[in-house]
């Protein structure tokens, strides 16, 4: 009788689902109390929790993260202006560069995790204190309109972030009576982490701008010793 020489097939690798049954959890905390205003969420196993909303319910998504989802602890609240910079890399700016330069077309911002359909773009941390659990929430902030509510009535600590991040990106954050500059002069014009800022230094001088490179002691440039200096003579 001959011997069956047929193997089974070897099965195609599946990958491995990885899930995170805690931060799902979270998230379906913030989908129970936001409702449509869950606009999109992302999970990074192991990592972290992303929550985009709209922008209306921005003050109530920080009171869900206290109240609901248990994040007493508020780590920090900016901007971040999705745009590409207008003046390319300044590595290889030059004084010749037009200003105020063309700034680049709306559909060129990449908005990150969650998505967003505006240029700038809050983003606040809030964690759960004592696991490793941390929520990064975010919200569009409109581009004729720059302004979005508060979380000073639920973070107290918010209120020295949103008066940086007005300054810097020029977002209001209505019913936060307290919005003075902390570091520029009150009569400074424009917001220099906006992406049409000019970062002048970077476009006058070589990279890396302000940095003047000296040799180092004993490179091609050191002095050549006097006649007769270090020598037996």
């Amino acid at each position: 009788m001959a011997e069956d020489t047929t193997t089974e097939a070897a099965a195609p690798d599946v990958p491995e689902v990885v899930t995170d049954d805690r931060r799902e959890a979270l998230r379906a905390v913030f989908a129970e109390h936001l409702g449509d205003a869950l606009l999109a969420s992302m999970i990074k196993p192991g990592q972290g929790l992303w929550i985009r909303v709209a922008t209306a319910a921005w003050t109530e998504a920080g009171e869900v993260a206290r109240d609901k989802a248990g994040c007493k602890f508020f780590d920090f609240l900016s901007a971040i202006d999705w745009l590409p910079s207008p003046y390319g890399r300044y590595e290889d700016s030059s004084v010749d560069v037009p200003f105020p330069p063309p700034m680049p077309d709306r559909a060129s911002a990449v908005p990150g995790y969650a998505g967003g359909e505006s240029r700038l773009q809050v983003l606040a941390s809030v964690a759960k204190t004592g696991t490793d659990l941390r929520v990064f929430l975010k919200a569009d902030v409109p581009d004729d309109d720059a302004r979005i509510g508060t979380w000073v009535r639920t973070y107290s600590g918010a209120a020295w972030h949103e008066r940086e991040t007005h300054e810097m990106f020029g977002i209001t954050f209505d019913g936060n009576a307290d919005l003075r500059n902390i570091y520029l002069p009150t009569e400074f014009e424009g917001h220099p982490l906006r992406k049409e800022f000019p970062l002048l230094a970077r476009v006058v001088k070589p990279w890396p701008g302000i940095v003047d490179v000296e040799p180092m002691p004993g490179g091609d440039e050191e002095e050549e010793p006097a006649e007769g200096e270090g020598t037996d003579a």
